[in-house]
């Protein structure tokens, strides 16, 4: 009898290079690549790096979104705190809808990804061309664009931009942890030496990671009324004064009667990852791309690092964030 061969289960969704257009597949050949920590291949393209289904909703959402004066964008790096972020700006935003019903709020019932779609990862890579003219205003939305890759009609508009970063080394071992959980079997994990050093070379998905946080640093700089620059570590170790200061630059700060009656808390308690990482649809349910949403949650602690990485590796990270950061004035 023949021997039966291991079934090979079908790549998950955002992994399939299907329904690609030929520039994009004619514009990887030109790019360089490396391997990557999902994916087989990462592409360069304008100084970053992207898994090819990524590269098309890149291109696409570069072509063809339209940004409105009111649209409000949420950007970060891979593993910065994304989905926290986008919790507390879409409970921040629409607050005056569920005030009186509480228990009917979006987010206990849809992951926050959902309500806050990626651009590149969601809208333009699933549909091509969505139709966003039935959203209200202000629309909410989400990238892990880097600076120079962002829109043309976003660079032009009015709209506003919250940055949310975090230091290198909790950041490198959160996307290590989740890109091993995202991985198909076949590949196996990636080692935690071979992963560092992708990451250190700056070959990490929208990478490198300190070209992706000084160019929104600089915008931040430049443009204070347009781009909010916002650290995790801050926003975790003072909460409320970050949230409202978001919302002071978002146009809706907090009245003293919400103030009394605790709304800056309630967000916060909504929010947190303890409540968002037991709700029902954040421990079962699956993107329409197919990550489970559980993969989204880990632990969200600020120095967790410490626990994965060597000293030597501690140094390494510590004197290249020094070297890259140098003269910015900005300390991470």
């Amino acid at each position: 009898m023949p021997t039966p061969q291991p079934s090979v289960c079908p790549p998950p969704k955002f992994l399939k290079d299907d329904g690609l257009t030929q520039e994009c597949r004619d514009l990887t050949t030109s790019l360089p690549s490396e391997g990557g920590w999902i994916a087989n291949h990462l592409f360069r393209y304008q100084g970053f790096w992207h898994h090819i289904r990524q590269l098309q909703g890149v291109l696409t959402c570069q072509s063809h979104f339209h940004a409105q004066d009111s649209d409000i964008l949420l950007v970060t790096t891979p593993k910065s705190g994304t989905t926290w972020l986008k919790a507390i700006t879409f409970a921040l935003v629409n607050r005056f809808l569920y005030v009186d019903d509480p228990q009917q709020h979006p987010l206990l019932a849809n992951n926050p990804h959902e309500l806050v779609p990626f651009l590149e990862l969601k809208l333009y890579v699933e549909n091509q061309v969505p139709d966003l003219t039935t959203l209200t205003s202000p629309r909410l939305f989400s990238t892990h664009l880097p600076s120079v890759s962002l829109p043309t009609s976003v660079k032009d508009s009015a709209c506003k931009l919250v940055y949310l970063c975090r230091n290198p080394k909790d950041t490198f071992v959160s996307f290590w942890h989740f890109t091993n959980k995202l991985r198909p079997a076949e590949m196996g994990k990636s080692s935690l030496e071979e992963a560092f050093d992708k990451f250190c070379r700056g070959v990490s998905l929208y990478g490198p990671f300190w070209d992706h946080v000084l160019g929104y640093w600089k915008a931040s700089l430049e443009f204070p009324e347009r781009v909010m620059f916002l650290k995790y570590e801050e926003m975790k170790k003072q909460p409320k004064v970050h949230v409202r200061r978001l919302a002071e630059f978002l146009g809706c700060p907090f009245s003293p009667e919400e103030e009394k009656k605790g709304l800056v808390d309630s967000i916060l308690k909504l929010c947190s990852f303890n409540n968002l990482s037991n709700l029902e649809v954040n421990k079962n349910g699956k993107m329409s791309t197919g990550e489970e949403y559980k993969a989204f949650f880990r632990k969200g602690e600020v120095g967790d690092s410490i626990n994965h990485l060597t000293n030597e590796m501690i140094k390494r990270l510590d004197e290249i964030t020094e070297e890259k950061l140098h003269d910015s004035g900005l300390k991470l």
